[in-house]
């Protein structure tokens, strides 16, 4: 079996259709859902593109990976899906974005070298390259956000693009009376890009994803990794213009969240993206595009899915579609990600499995608590392998997937690093304490604040939409007690013992005994004679009368 495991790039949980978007049709994601099944409350581990993906890559924690902020490299060492799956005789492969920085000093260290088959794995989050492209090619005066050669940029200028940096000048900028009008601009996101729509972002990687498809050979896994909907928000036509201000729903925010807010929040209430999604004529531009980026990114799905059907790859290839976090679009006063309302931390997720022992769960929906990293174990455990539980920290889906209800947990965990913002800076806020933790049961929503701040905590059952922070009172020290307590559960859990599994361990014991090493014996009498047999019988040189 196969798997084609797909992630879009800040796609809120609740916009497609079959999360229940009033008007976005995303018929494509209902088409996999519907032979499949869509999890509900799903969580990402870092609400921030490069840890959270790093904690999809390795199955395991933000805190326990150590790579928290884009641009922190992944330490070598670090084992990812690639290194499990390979194990199992399946190829790991990347098309498109990781937002994975290597440990390059610590390549150096090892005497790792970056175009070595190791070296160059270690370089790309453990899979293999058939095209890798991060999506941000931005540029100013010193120079491009993202130093690597672009692929995309290079396609573009083989197809008559021109100029130093076609992403920007054409696939995201349209034409304000013929001059450039860069998306990075909101007040530019309803004009269609300049550029042919088939020639795009999202059409441009399904294309390489076909192509990939095609060629392959023996058991693959493929990690296609869309920028889109991600900003900036700007979309070629007819996609421009399918929605409008009609479409743009009113902000899920209320005056009371302004009233005494958690420092942190604070802080990310006043920055320039919130106090530009709290502009109505922002949100009324941008929403229409970002719906428009989805519709694209499903049609796009379509046409890879008409092809999987077409040469008969449906049948033995498990299809995965999620993303590494969501976009407040103006929801609770914020913009972007980062924090820990459902709009930024919930994530859609939705499985096929071709084969039969899924066959009584398809179309249907399950609401247990899901992490990012359950993907790893889930992947391993899908291609027939025994998951890695002292590597691993997720738990494989499977049994959800085949119908069974398993003992699962009990809260969800995710945590931000904001320690490079200009957050923490303003809150004189010391790096290392520059650290927050979310814990969720599935009522209780809890965020601690490292730095000796108070926490945040809401009731999501009576308070779904999280306008009201009951720890600013002092009636629920009962649940912040509670929700403490499952924070120092998790606190405690064995996260670095990687080198030996718990049977490992289990066949360690009383090996050394067999191997000679018998201490605290008086007679010898306490251990069997077969462990002192060695050390007993007629001496055959006696050097004591010497």
């Amino acid at each position: 079996m196969n798997i084609l495991f797909i992630m879009y790039d800040q796609l809120r949980f609740d916009y497609l259709s079959c999360s229940g978007h009033p008007h976005l049709d995303t018929p494509n994601f209902d088409r996999v859902a519907n032979v499949g099944v869509r999890f509900t409350n799903s969580y990402v581990q870092s609400p921030i593109c490069g840890a959270s993906r790093m904690c999809f890559y390795t199955g395991r924690y933000a805190s326990s990976h150590g790579a928290q902020w884009n641009g922190f490299p992944l330490r070598v060492g670090e084992q990812t899906i690639g290194d499990h799956l390979r194990k199992l005789g399946m190829n790991s492969w990347i098309i498109g974005k990781t937002h994975m920085k290597a440990d390059a000093e610590g390549m150096a260290r090892l005497g790792l070298a970056a175009d070595s088959v190791i070296g160059a794995r270690q370089a790309e989050c453990g899979f293999d390259n058939w095209i890798r492209d991060d999506g941000l090619w931005a540029y100013g005066p010193d120079g491009f956000y993202d130093e690597k050669r672009s692929p995309y940029n290079e396609y573009l200028k083989s197809k008559g693009y021109d100029g130093e940096n076609p992403w920007a000048d054409y696939a995201n900028a349209g034409v304000s009376d013929a001059e450039i009008a860069s998306g990075w601009m909101f007040r530019n996101a309803d004009k269609p890009a300049n550029i042919k729509e088939e020639d795009s972002e999202t059409p441009w990687l399904t294309a390489q994803t076909i192509d990939f498809i095609d060629q392959s050979e023996g058991d693959w896994m493929a990690h296609v990794s869309f920028i889109k909907p991600h900003w900036p928000y700007i979309v070629p036509a007819p996609y421009h213009n399918m929605f409008g201000a009609e479409h743009v729903p009113l902000p899920v925010r209320d005056d009371v969240e302004l009233e005494n807010p958690h420092p942190v929040y604070g802080a990310y209430m006043s920055n320039k993206i919130a106090t530009a999604f709290q502009r109505d004529d922002v949100r009324e531009k941008v929403i229409p595009a970002y719906l428009g980026l989805i519709k694209q990114c499903d049609d796009q799905l379509g046409v890879l899915l008409d092809h999987l059907e077409a040469i008969g790859r449906m049948k033995d290839t498990m299809i995965v579609l999620t993303s590494d976090h969501g976009d407040y679009l103006g929801d609770h006063w914020l913009g972007e990600k980062d924090l820990f309302h459902e709009p930024s931390v919930k994530v859609p997720l939705i499985i096929y499995d071709p084969r039969a022992a899924a066959n009584t769960t398809r179309g249907t929906a399950c609401d247990a608590l899901v992490e990012s990293i359950d993907l790893a174990a889930t992947f391993v455990d899908a291609a027939g392998g025994h998951v890695p539980d002292h590597i691993l920290e997720g738990k494989s889906l499977m049994p959800w997937l085949n119908g069974e209800t398993p003992k699962w947990r009990e809260f969800v965990i995710s945590e931000y690093d904001y320690s490079a913002t200009p957050q923490a800076a303003n809150l004189g806020v010391e790096p290392r304490d520059a650290r927050l933790f979310m814990v969720y049961d599935g009522r209780y929503k809890l965020m601690h604040s490292e730095g000796g701040m108070r926490p945040m905590l809401f009731d999501l059952h009576n308070d779904p939409q999280e306008f009201h922070d009951l720890a600013k009172g002092s009636n629920h020290g009962a649940v912040i007690d509670k929700m403490y307590g499952h924070l120092r559960t998790w606190g405690l859990r064995l996260s670095q013992r990687v080198t030996k599994s718990e049977d490992d361990i289990k066949a360690m014991r009383g090996r050394s005994m067999r191997r000679g090493i018998l201490p605290f014996l008086f007679d010898g009498s306490e251990a069997s004679e077969e462990l002192t047999e060695k050390y007993r019988g007629p001496v055959r040189q006696d050097h004591t009368l010497d």
